[in-house]
């Protein structure tokens, strides 16, 4: 078969389209033919150098795809040849085939292409497990989303607005701000233009907020502090704006708040079947009838990756840039 390869070079890396090693499938897995995977931070990070796949993980960049079907293992239960799926992978979406746990699956919704299916796991999974999981939201809560025209962010945007929450999303530029209202956030900033503090104190007639989902990291880490409610939640799913900064832990303190770090792609297989299992049981009625829809930017065929990762080193995207095989 043939997948995207990194190629290490002097000033950076290049990828190419190339022959590589065949998936090998498990009693568990399925083999499924790509149609579409889409781009993820991690796939840049990845690509240069800094953010090694966990172990037993394809080397093959790519955290999700959309496809048929074409083999089964012997313990595979509720699925068949010719099925179309779509499925989180800690690697190998950058191929035109992969291997992954049946228990992984979701079905391609009816009326959904190929990119809108690749763009759902990935992105959908990681603002669920962070704000329903990990930061246990509950109806009626205000989140605060960094990032919010993003493919995590416009998810997030939609699980916490359908799950009955309230939403103030970050975004630079007016088009994103736009974007962000658009998928249903009550207020959207540009950081650029207006103080996100300000605002969020504001909005809230300075309460704050209960949860802050953040990929900024060091840059925000005071700001954040001060916006959250007592007993409020700050999750870090990046640390785009830095790893390291100070905080004051008597202000945690007397807030009651907690401080989460989280990734999804290293977690343990059953952690990530209960993360999907969770999903479907609270938002996949929602999925199906199209209050919940993945925002496409762009489609790029996977033989141009290298373009699109060009244009997300650029932030240019809103929602998924998605590859097509």
């Amino acid at each position: 078969m043939k997948a995207i390869q990194v190629v290490q070079e002097k000033g950076g890396s290049r990828l190419l389209w190339a022959e590589a090693d065949e998936p090998v499938m498990g009693p568990d897995d399925v083999l499924v033919d790509i149609h579409a995977t889409t781009l993820n931070r991690a796939d840049l990070s990845q690509a240069a150098g800094t953010y090694p796949p966990p172990a037993g993980a394809s080397p093959i960049l790519g955290l999700d795809m959309a496809g048929t079907i074409a083999a089964a293992g012997a313990n595979v239960r509720g699925w068949q040849v010719g099925d179309r799926v779509c499925s989180l992978l800690a690697g190998g979406g950058y191929a035109e085939r992969t291997v992954v746990d049946h228990r992984l699956l979701f079905p391609v919704p009816a009326g959904w292409s190929w990119a809108e299916a690749a763009s759902l796991p990935e992105v959908y999974l990681t603002a669920f497990v962070n704000i329903f999981m990990e930061a246990d939201f509950q109806p009626g809560e205000t989140v605060l989303v960094h990032g919010g025209a993003s493919g995590v962010g416009t998810a997030a945007i939609q699980l916490v607005k359908a799950a009955g929450g309230r939403v103030i999303a970050t975004a630079g530029k007016p088009e994103k701000v736009a974007a962000c209202l658009s998928v249903g956030a009550d207020r959207a900033v540009n950081y650029n233009d207006e103080d996100f503090v300000a605002v969020v104190r504001d909005f809230t007639g300075g309460a704050g907020v209960d949860i802050i989902l953040d990929m900024v990291g060091a840059a925000y880490l005071q700001r954040n502090i001060s916006l959250l409610k007592v007993k409020g939640r700050l999750v870090w799913i990046a640390t785009l704006g830095g790893a390291t900064g100070e905080i004051n832990i008597g202000q945690l303190m007397g807030k009651r708040a907690r401080l989460i770090g989280s990734v999804l792609r290293a977690r343990p297989l059953e952690e990530k079947i209960e993360i999907v299992c969770r999903f479907r049981e609270q938002f996949w009625p929602q999925v199906e009838s199209g209050v919940i829809r993945p925002v496409i930017d762009r489609s790029f065929p996977v033989q141009e990756a290298q373009a699109a990762h060009n244009a997300m080193r650029g932030y240019e995207n809103i929602g998924k840039i998605v590859l097509t095989m």
